[in-house]
């Protein structure tokens, strides 16, 4: 049976990236090596990082003055390396979800942390207004789309201060002007690549002003130096993103996968508001297109896990809600088709019939 994966991250993969991969770990380049056992300071593989570098930048056209970094220690390392490389004095924090939460806890270990807007008195059913945010900020830390809680920021806002950005979810999703931003980073298991790789967009002329003394492999500029090549990279992730990116060209670029997800979303979100069961748990003006979460309504809530169960009769994985919110998520990243979730709505169709 053909399998429909919603898993939420690590996520579903282009089936070119895991061909190519798997090709890859036969025999890397013709060396008769696996990419398992390549040294990653062989030449075959210093192309690798070379090329996924100069696509990453290309895909997402980032200007002349930034790097293109690809560390280990995911989104949460980054937790911690944001602040500790640029807050100087003070940093505003968008308390956006449970990500967002984490960021904040580490960025308060190194300054001063203002909570610009958040909407966790609501549990977190909108994306925060940003209307008041400060000028004396070292820099505004948003994260652009809440995997679990399905709410996204689908533009690149106006502030009067730099901003970092946590993208780990929906890069690639959309045009993004990285001009705006010091600093963008994500964990790569979502729009990219396997877990075990985190991609860095960075400005270079921000870096080196820390008022601290700032461990070696924590810092940026090493990183930069050294052409993420300071120690031993993450060789088989940032090969399987190599994969996806020249996917994505071939598919026409970043406008064209907007394109695409929108509409998977647009699909979704209709059959969810025409149902008579299901409702969505999120305003409308910030729902996610990249995780779309929903529940039953209360008369239904006895169903849940015979709706779970009968999806998976049809193939459907990984659509449970996390376990803080519970009901269902479906999450639509850009190696879904479109086929995957017309399935998933016609099994609520036919289970709402049902019942």
């Amino acid at each position: 049976m053909k399998k429909h994966n919603f898993y939420a991250g690590p996520s579903i993969m282009s089936q070119y990236t895991i061909d190519h991969t798997i090709d890859a770990i036969r025999d890397f380049a013709g060396t008769g090596l696996s990419v398992l056992e390549i040294s990653h300071r062989s030449k075959e593989f210093q192309a690798v990082m070379d090329e996924a570098q100069a696509l990453f930048k290309e895909l997402l056209d980032i200007p002349e003055g930034y790097e293109v970094l690809f560390l280990g220690g995911g989104a949460s390392l980054q937790f911690c390396m944001v602040p500790y490389n640029l807050l100087k004095t003070k940093a505003g924090y968008v308390d956006s979800g449970t990500w967002a939460h984490k960021a904040i806890k580490e960025a308060k270990l190194f300054g001063d942390v203002e909570i610009v807007a958040s909407s966790e008195d609501d549990k977190y059913v909108y994306y925060p207004k940003l209307d008041n945010v400060p000028t004396d900020l070292d820099y505004l830390h948003i994260t652009t789309n809440n995997t679990i809680y399905g709410t996204e920021l689908r533009e690149d806002p106006d502030v009067p201060v730099r901003m970092v950005a946590d993208m780990s979810s929906d890069i690639f999703s959309r045009p993004v002007d990285v001009s705006k931003y010091d600093l963008i980073y994500g964990g790569a298991q979502k729009n990219l690549a396997p877990a075990g790789v985190t991609f860095v967009i960075v400005k270079t002329d921000v870096l080196g002003q820390a008022p601290r003394a700032i461990p070696t492999m924590l810092n940026y500029e090493t990183h930069v130096k050294k052409g993420s090549m300071f120690n031993t990279p993450p060789v088989l992730p940032i090969y399987s993103a190599l994969q996806t990116l020249k996917w994505y060209k071939e598919l026409g670029g970043v406008k064209k996968l907007q394109e695409i997800d929108e509409e998977k979303a647009r699909v979704l979100y209709d059959a969810i508001d025409e149902s008579k069961m299901f409702v969505g748990t999120v305003k409308p003006e910030s729902r996610s297109i990249m995780n779309v979460c929903f529940v039953m309504k209360p008369e239904y809530a006895g169903l849940e896990k015979d709706f779970l169960d009968f999806a998976a009769t049809k193939g459907i994985v990984g659509i449970k809600g996390h376990r803080s919110v519970g009901g269902f998520r479906a999450s639509l990243y850009n190696a879904l088709p479109l086929d995957s979730v017309k399935v998933l709505t016609q099994a609520m169709k036919e289970f709402e019939n049902k019942h």
